[in-house]
C-alpha cells in the first residue's frame, strides 16, 4: 500500500501521524511511505530521519495527498484537506465527527473511507489507540489547570502543592492561603 503523511495543519499541531521508526516498519513489511516535507520537524524529526526510514519525501502537502491510497494524519482533515481526499482513499485519523456535522457531510461527499483512532477497537473491546491520549490529556490537566490559576490568566495566583499556614486550625494542617484569605478549607 502507498501510505502518505501529510503535515498537520490545524492550528497548535505539532505531532505527526508517523514518526520514522513507523515509517522503516511500513516500508520492512513492504509498504511504500511518502512524507510532506517538515512534516515532523516539530517533533524533532527532519526530512533526513525520513529518507533513512526508506520514506520518499514530496514537496507539498497536495502531491501526498494526490499520490497516496491511505492518508495518516493525527487530527481530524481541515477543510484545505477534505477537498484533497478522493473516493478510493482511505483515512486513518482522530475524526471526532460527533462535534462537526459539516466535517461529517464534507468526509462523506468525499467518498473517501475514514477510519477513526478512536473507535478503533481490540480484542477485548478496549480502545488501543484512544487509551493513550486520554492518559496523556489526563495528565495535562493538572498542567493546564495551574496555567490557568496563574494571575496573567485571570487566575487567583495560586500555586499547586504550595501549603501555607494561615491562622492556626490545630490539625497541623492549616488553610491554602493568597495573602490573609483562605481559599481551600483544608490542605490534603
Amino acid at each position: 500500500m502507498l501510505i502518505g503523511v501529510p503535515k498537520e495543519v490545524k492550528i497548535h499541531e505539532n505531532r505527526v501521524g508517523l514518526v520514522p521508526g513507523s515509517v522503516r516498519e511500513l516500508v520492512h513489511h513492504g509498504h511504500k511511505v511518502v512524507v510532506e516535507s517538515g512534516a515532523g520537524a516539530e517533533i524533532g524529526f527532519d526530512d533526513r530521519a525520513y529518507e533513512a526510514a526508506g520514506a520518499e519525501i514530496l514537496m507539498r502537502a497536495a502531491d501526498v495527498f494526490a499520490t497516496a491510497e491511505m492518508i495518516v494524519k493525527v487530527k481530524e482533515p481541515q477543510p484545505e484537506e477534505v477537498g484533497a481526499l478522493r473516493e478510493d482513499q482511505i483515512l486513518f485519523t482522530y475524526l471526532h465527527l460527533a462535534a462537526d456535522r459539516s466535517l461529517t457531510n464534507a468526509l462523506l461527499h468525499s467518498g473517501a473511507v475514514g477510519i477513526a483512532y478512536e473507535t478503533v477497537t481490540d480484542n477485548r473491546g478496549g480502545l488501543p489507540l484512544l487509551a493513550p491520549m486520554s492518559e496523556v490529556a489526563g495528565r495535562m490537566s493538572v498542567q493546564v489547570g495551574a496555567h490557568c490559576l496563574e494571575t496573567e490568566q485571570g487566575g487567583m495566583g495560586i500555586l499547586l502543592g504550595f501549603r501555607h499556614q494561615c491562622g492556626s486550625r490545630g490539625d497541623g494542617y492549616g488553610s491554602l492561603c493568597r495573602g490573609d484569605r483562605p481559599l481551600v478549607a483544608a490542605a490534603l
